[in-house]
């Protein structure tokens, strides 16, 4: 859980700088941002502490992702049901990522595979659990741009 924490717009530029390239060398971001490498190494440990930056991960190439076939699936539930479908969601590995959203469904989740059988497998397997109702699926043919969401 993240303690509340007043970010400064340093702190921001940081984390900025982390979303786009977690593996810069602490010297570097000092230099970016015009302050002591200590200075950045304690901003950055209190940020974690904090719980601001919970870790580090991997982010893929476009040529990677190219090769997947990826859709969002909307899905409307049966009132009571979220807990048991989310948990059956998370056990799917091509559930990249589930949200909750207002509107006339519940969730999207986000599919990637390999194939589109794989994926059309996939989405049976979602419309087959338990409180699901209905899905409502659109393949992503393109991505025209993506931004990490770090500001």
């Amino acid at each position: 859980m993240t303690n509340r924490v007043q970010l400064t717009a340093k702190d921001r530029q940081l984390i900025a700088l982390l979303a786009a390239n977690a593996r810069t060398p602490i010297a570097t971001l000092a230099k970016m941002l015009g302050l002591s490498r200590t200075t950045v190494q304690v901003r950055l440990k209190r940020l974690e502490e904090a719980g601001v930056v919970e870790g580090y991960g991997l982010r893929l190439s476009d040529s990677y992702l190219a090769d997947q076939v990826r859709a969002h699936v909307l899905i409307t539930i049966a009132p009571k049901s979220i807990g048991t479908v989310c948990a059956a969601l998370e056990r799917m590995t091509a559930v990249a990522a589930l949200h909750s959203v207002s509107g006339s469904f519940d969730l999207i989740a986000i599919l990637a595979t390999t194939s589109i059988k794989d994926l059309d497998q996939r989405i049976d397997d979602i419309g087959a659990i338990e409180g699901v109702e209905r899905t409502l699926s659109s393949i992503i043919l393109s991505t025209r741009f993506s931004r990490q969401l770090a500001s």
